[in-house]
């Protein structure tokens, strides 16, 4: 019986001698001069580009659990920095999802399950006990407009980002890819410009 590794080796040998490559050709810089922060959800991983007439090159994709910006100085703002002062992005788009897994998320059944699956109650204990606050690590989010709605006032102002970089807010429909915008940035960095 075959890993799922040895058959993702064999497919990239196959991809790589039959030249499948070739048709993804691009530059680092994205063509459409846009970062999307996105969800990691399967459901997202074609319908997404798709949904939105994105070809390989077009955009920056940044993807984790809930398309949560949670921290100014982490490693999701660090990728928007980047690809804005680096990468020459000129707009952010954050787009949640309806149905995502984070909403609701409980961080107490996350830590029941990692128990289950061989990590120590002791060593859970030893964590809450270093200062780090797993019930807010591992939470979810109620609604996801306002989650979408807190990352996009997040990048709107973080310190290192220029005011009038248009940061918007978008919700799609896993089924259809139907897109909700919430907050459009546009008028937001016009006004910064003043």
């Amino acid at each position: 019986m075959a890993s799922l590794l040895s058959t993702i080796i064999d497919h990239n040998q196959q991809f790589v001698e039959n030249k499948t490559y070739e048709q993804y050709l691009t530059t680092k810089f994205p063509d459409k001069r846009m970062v999307i922060v996105t969800c990691m959800d399967t459901r997202l991983t074609e319908l997404l580009p798709r949904a939105m007439n994105l070809r390989n090159g077009d955009a920056k994709v940044i993807k984790n659990a809930g398309a949560v910006v949670t921290h100014p100085f982490g490693s999701i703002m660090r990728s928007i920095i980047v690809a804005v002062y680096e990468l020459n992005a000129q707009e952010i788009l954050v787009v949640g999802h309806h149905d995502c897994g984070m909403i609701g998320l409980n961080a107490s059944k996350v830590l029941e399950k990692a128990q289950q699956r061989g990590v120590s109650k002791e060593m859970i204990e030893t964590l809450n006990h270093a200062g780090i606050d797993m019930n807010r690590f591992l939470r979810g989010f109620d609604n996801v407009q306002d989650s979408v709605m807190s990352s996009v006032r997040l990048i709107r102002n973080h310190p290192l980002l220029p005011k009038n970089l248009a940061v918007h807010g978008l919700i799609m429909h896993p089924e259809t890819g139907m897109l909700d915008m919430i907050d459009s940035g546009y008028e937001w960095a016009s006004e910064s410009k003043a």
